[in-house]
């Protein structure tokens, strides 16, 4: 039975270290890129030398690490604290930080402040979610020289403003609204673009109109430019955290086909097993959606 293991490399000091341009020029070649969130330093360093592209220090810490039910209660010093100890670890990996609810909503003054402090901390890119006003935000952010990944479809910090954890953007209506706010986004800027738990045809429309943005898809399908997931979901220790794994998440630390109670594969194993998925296009399975 075979395993999706990332292939060796004899020298990984040779890996190259991931830059914007690089991700870029990846992602022009048809090369999937994978990234997975990662809150620490040791995480970092495995993460890194399975050959994960990029990390997001994912305001999901407040879930995954602090026990909360909800991203709201993180800050920006949670944050750039977090964000500091994963630049410690890890050596090739391209680094992006979550600006967390209200660090940026109010404003683009208050936005580059909440930035400059997790760029100051060790992040090469920051997230933040939403359409709409938030153009306006990226582009003050690029032009000062801070690169943007945008975040639309399930936006989890406002999560009680849509009603809970679902897909978004399955009529025509809010398609529209979604592909208008991508554009907006493009066009102020913006690098990268996750979309959350939209639907694989809108997905891959977005990304296909949009060449300028690097889509990371989670829960979207597999027509995006790459995939994301949280670190703790495709360990398979959501249970461990009170939360229930969405449907779309591949525990990888299984051997796929193997009984429940065979052995499993080590994280760096299992991380590697991500890697190679994402890469040759095993995951996602676009039939699974939703949590």
């Amino acid at each position: 039975m075979s395993v999706h293991t990332a292939p060796a490399d004899p020298s990984p000091a040779a890996r190259p270290v991931m830059t914007l341009p690089r991700l870029r020029d990846a992602a022009a070649r048809g090369e999937k890129l994978a990234m997975l969130t990662c809150y620490d330093a040791t995480f970092a360093r495995v993460l890194d030398e399975a050959g994960v592209d990029i990390l997001l220090v994912g305001d999901s810490l407040g879930n995954v690490i602090q026990g909360e039910a909800s991203t709201l209660p993180v800050t920006v010093e949670q944050m750039a604290y977090h964000t500091r100890a994963v630049a410690q670890g890890k050596r090739h990996a391209f680094l992006i930080t979550d600006m967390p609810f209200g660090s940026y909503e109010s404003g683009p003054e208050l936005a580059f402040a909440s930035a400059a402090a997790l760029m100051r901390a060790g992040a090469q890119m920051v997230k933040l979610e939403g359409g709409g006003y938030t153009a306006e935000t990226v582009r003050f952010l690029v032009e000062r020289g801070i690169p943007v990944c945008a975040h639309l479809g399930l936006t989890p910090q406002r999560v009680h403003a849509i009603g809970g954890y679902r897909v978004q953007g399955r009529d025509e209506a809010a398609a529209k609204v979604l592909l208008d706010d991508a554009t907006a986004l493009a066009q102020a800027g913006a690098a990268m673009l996750v979309l959350e738990l939209v639907p694989s045809v809108l997905a891959r429309r977005i990304s296909t109109e949009l060449p300028q943005l690097m889509t990371i898809g989670i829960g979207a399908g597999a027509g995006t430019t790459g995939q994301v997931l949280v670190l703790h979901d495709m360990l398979g220790l959501t249970g461990g955290t009170g939360a229930k794994r969405p449907r779309f998440v591949r525990d990888f630390t299984r051997v796929p086909g193997s009984e429940a109670q065979a052995p499993g594969l080590s994280i760096a194993q299992a991380v590697a097993a991500y890697v190679a998925a994402v890469k040759d296009g095993t995951f996602p399975d676009e039939s699974v959606h939703g949590y």
